[in-house]
């Protein structure tokens, strides 16, 4: 939680405009974490210079501690729960005292209890909060501590399946704290997949971390069947079966924390590949205010949304945050008196009070089969996962026309191309032009690490060419990672999504209906206000949330 008598400080002190310290408070209301951390997100937030002004108020000693290089032993005086609790960090020791750094000079009413954890006299010192946060990477959890607390909520059916399709001898302890670390240091990476791959001579584990993979491990091949049988057993999956691809789950609780794992295996030339999705529900925060979404772009999705009828369009490559997106919406459309169901494959999270199913094409139940049986249940809001077929896309604009909201995706490179991709289908241009409310094209650009964040001195030619204007690249200052221990040495950490937010206004309408190009459908849009994936790019790298390299990779020239 955002600590109260630091937020009752500042906002006492008019650092920070009221409104936007509230918005910051209330998004951070995630248990032990240090939720003021996010206020470096804020544009123009400077640290040092609030922490000096601090410095001067409360007659503290300051010190910028950016360079600082605190040993291990001396960071691990203070577990760190307590470093958390206290928003306090050992920096020193000495025979007399151990020496605190801390950004909230509220702390120092808490010296007592400080002392009695330490058994030490102990003095503080401030320092900026994006000084102390590089300090607080260092000591983040490790995974040996949390191996302690892992859980397979699964375990009595995981030892059944042990007893009835494989031999104890087969599967030693070794192999499943190995296992076990690979998921836990996976899951305290942010890593949203983890990749198990057998070769000829070797046998490799990748993390994927802010959309690119990373190799974590290459374990010795001879545990690769050990290794890949007891996910297999962990997931519920038939292990005696290797000539098939399975599907599984895993559910772990790693501390306070349960974490859904979702497991493929894919038979291979040299054995078995599996992929593990992690599905952390406490990490997404389903709030249409959180997404990243420019105000004036919010505004035209939310009206879409609350829109009693009309299909509205999610678009982005796999991967791209569209089912974030679309659970925020339905979180927002979530009330008592509306009837939601959800045709998913499969279903990621589970939302209370939302009626959430699984395609099975196994079995012939598809979304444009599903979209039949919910149209007999008396809805209000459908989500169909995607739409690929013909059917489905018939489906989904006939329920729309006929008073339902309708939510789905595809899979296009920006959002008047969805328009080109239904006509494609052989949708009706008039069913078309009457059903849409709004098309979404999003993506994820890798955001600069805070802990080292650094000015990028781009020359302002090179910013013109790629769609600013010569004022606005004059103005911009441009930033880019280091590389250091919080962000693996590549300077990123963390994603922001980018959005093209593309409202069907009557001038769209009647170009759909004219059977104009995708092109023609853009250039009339762009000219009516859209900013597009590029504009919503440069803008958050204006913002100094990310580089101009994340947006030129994540976004299509605005003439193409």
């Amino acid at each position: 939680m955002f600590r109260q008598e630091f937020y009752n400080l500042l906002l006492k002190s008019g650092i920070l405009p009221a409104e936007e310290l509230k918005k910051i408070a209330v998004k951070s209301t995630k248990v032990d974490v240090v939720n003021e951390i996010d206020l470096l997100e804020v544009p123009g937030f400077d640290s040092v210079k609030v922490a000096q002004e601090i410095a001067t108020k409360f007659s503290l000693r300051y010190m910028d501690l950016s360079n600082a290089r605190v040993p291990k032993e001396t960071l691990a005086l203070l577990k760190k729960q307590n470093v958390i609790k206290y928003r306090a960090i050992p920096i020193q020791k000495t025979t007399g005292s151990i020496l605190l750094a801390i950004y909230d000079p509220t702390i120092t009413a808490c010296a007592n209890d400080l002392k009695m954890i330490l058994r030490s006299k102990v003095d503080f010192l401030l320092t900026g909060l994006m000084a102390w946060s590089k300090l607080y990477t260092e000591i983040s959890t490790s995974v040996d501590d949390l191996l302690e607390y892992v859980e397979l909520i699964s375990a009595q059916s995981d030892k059944a399946n042990k007893e009835q399709t494989i031999r104890e001898e087969d599967i030693g302890e070794e192999i499943v704290v190995m296992v076990n670390k690979i998921v836990v240091e996976a899951y305290i990476k942010k890593a949203s997949d983890i990749h198990m791959e057998p070769f000829e001579k070797n046998f490799r584990v990748r993390f994927r971390i802010d959309g690119n993979l990373f190799l974590h491990s290459e374990p010795p091949k001879g545990l690769m069947l050990a290794i890949i049988s007891r996910v297999k057993i962990m997931a519920q999956m038939d292990i005696a079966e290797k000539r098939k691809p399975q599907d599984g789950r895993i559910k772990i609780k790693i501390g306070d924390v349960t974490v859904d794992y979702r497991v493929s295996s894919l038979p291979t030339l040299f054995g078995e590949k599996i992929v593990l999705r992690i599905l952390d529900k406490s990490a997404i925060k389903l709030d249409m205010t959180l997404l990243g979404l420019e105000p004036v772009q919010l505004k035209i999705l939310k009206d879409a949304i609350h829109h009693p009828y009309g299909m509205c369009l999610v678009t982005g490559p796999t991967g791209s945050g569209k089912t974030t997106t679309l659970y925020s919406a339905l979180a927002e459309l979530n009330t008592i008196d509306s009837n939601i169901s959800t045709a998913e494959d499969p279903v990621e999270f589970n939302i209370e009070g939302i009626n959430q199913v699984n395609v099975r094409k196994d079995i012939g139940y598809t979304f444009a089969s599903a979209l039949k049986s919910f149209l007999r249940q008396d809805p209000d809001i459908i989500m169909v996962g995607e739409i690929r077929d013909r059917e489905t896309g018939e489906i989904a604009v006939e329920a729309s026309l006929t008073g339902h909201l309708v939510l789905s995706t595809l899979h296009t490179n920006d959002a008047p191309s969805a328009i080109a991709r239904l006509l494609n289908m052989e949708i009706e241009p008039f069913l078309i032009s009457a059903a849409l409310n709004v098309v979404v094209a999003q993506r994820l650009c890798r955001k600069i690490c805070l802990s080292c964040k650094d000015k990028d001195n781009i020359k302002k030619e090179l910013l013109v060419s790629y769609g600013l204007t010569p004022e606005s690249a004059e103005k911009i200052q441009a930033y880019k990672g280091r590389g250091c221990n919080a962000c693996s040495g590549t300077g990123y950490k963390g994603r922001v999504a980018i959005y093209e937010v593309l409202p069907i206004t009557m001038a769209i309408r009647e170009l759909i209906l004219s059977n104009a190009t995708a092109v023609e459908i853009k250039q009339k849009a762009i000219a009516d206000g859209m900013k597009t994936l590029r504009m919503s790019g440069l803008t958050k790298m204006a913002m100094g949330l990310t580089s101009l390299e994340e947006v030129i990779a994540n976004s299509a020239s605005d003439t193409d």
